[in-house]
Parts: C-alpha cells; structure tokens; sequence
C-alpha cells in the first residue's frame, strides 16, 4: 500500500492596506507558516513572493480588495503565474 504524505504546498491570505500588506501563509492542511508586513511598492510585492516561495511551492494567493489596495499586488502576481482570488471583507 502506498503511503500518502500531506500536501507542503502554501496559501497566502493578504490585508491590504494603503501603505502596507499584512500577510500570513498557512499550509493546505491550515498550519501557520508564518507572517509578513511589506510596503505596497513593487519591491514590497517581490519581497512577499520571494517569502512565499521559499516557504514551499505556492497554491494560491487570497487577497482582500483586489480591485482598491490590492489591486498592484493582485496584478504583479498574476502577471507572475500565479493564482490570485478575492477575499471578501468581513462585515463590520
């Protein structure tokens, strides 16, 4: 019989923000990978993808207002291949 190891890929959820993006990536079994604040500037997004990518191979990135804060971000990653969608705000 054949074992099944879990999966090491990595998802990424981002709280955009007008000046900074607040990161955090779990594994796809929902372990916490880690976190990471970075400026909104294309330095800042290759920064996030380079923290990504060495935490694994990259699933998919969750991002909240990727058509307002987020949208630089949600274009330089999909622009990079990846896997981008929008995660709603929670109601207030």
């Amino acid at each position: 019989m054949s074992e099944t190891l879990p999966s090491t890929e990595v998802i990424v959820g981002v709280d955009t923000h007008k000046s900074t993006h607040a990161a955090v990536a779990l594994s796809a079994l929902g372990a916490r990978l880690g976190t990471l604040t970075i400026p909104t500037s294309s330095g800042g997004y290759q920064a996030l993808q380079a923290w990504a990518q060495s935490l694994g191979p990259i699933r998919a990135f969750g991002i909240e207002g990727t058509g307002s804060y987020g949208a630089g971000l949600s274009r330089f990653l999909c622009a990079k291949g990846h896997s981008v969608f929008e995660v709603n705000r929670p109601s207030r």
